[in-house]
């Protein structure tokens, strides 16, 4: 597995806005779209491309473009919904893909409750989006979900990640031999008896959509 925590100014002050518990839903979804933005753009440094034949107003050259098939972008309900048009304000033309998972809040185990996504992944780039990556749990059972289908590079966008959480996949992965990348702004200091990252966010989905019993 690979980490990159992005070290950028502008990561460092929308993240700071987010984390402060006076921001109102509004303005955290608005600062979440704009970060992951900027994390996209350090998460698709590798994307595949193939050459292409142009004509400027001045003399032909060669270019690049997406090659195919087309990355494929999987946010993780309900939180990564708020995640996904600042990924495809990036990446327009990739297909979007959905699963649901939810953490068992006693055992900190993922299930998954639903998914949408192509049954053939094969020479797909995948890009996963989550925005607390804290026990690991949700998105190491993720990507097994994706390998099984065929994906052979993924890579997780997440806002915050805990160093217990970055184990968890980091060993999970090892045997894979698939590329396993995360990006995020942060890595915070540990989680608490509750699995929650500290100092963190709080719940993200909860700040994004509210409150919902």
């Amino acid at each position: 597995m690979r980490l990159l925590a992005v070290d950028h100014p502008l990561v460092a002050h929308k993240l700071t806005v987010l984390r402060n518990v006076r921001t109102d839903s509004p303005t955290f979804r608005r600062l979440a779209d704009e970060l992951v933005t900027l994390l996209a753009y350090e998460a698709t440094r590798d994307a595949r491309v193939a050459d292409v034949q142009i004509d400027t107003p001045v003399a032909p050259t060669v270019g690049v473009k997406l090659s195919s098939p087309k990355p494929l972008i999987v946010p993780i309900l309900r939180a990564g919904l708020g995640m996904l048009d600042g990924m495809t304000r990036l990446l327009p033309t990739a297909e979007v893909g959905f699963l649901g998972m939810i953490r068992d809040e006693e055992t900190l185990l993922a299930t998954t409750y639903a998914r949408r996504l192509p049954d053939d992944l094969t020479g797909r780039q995948i890009y996963v989006l989550d925005p607390m990556l804290a026990t690991g749990g949700t998105l190491a059972a993720a990507v097994d979900f994706l390998v099984e289908r065929g994906a052979d590079d993924i890579t997780a966008v997440c806002l915050l990640a805990a160093p217990e959480g970055l184990r968890v996949v980091e060993q999970h992965t090892a045997e894979l031999h698939v590329p396993v990348t995360v990006v995020t702004a942060a890595v915070d200091e540990r989680l608490n008896e509750k699995g929650y990252i500290v100092p963190g966010l709080g719940d993200a989905g909860d700040r994004l959509y509210g409150i919902v019993d």
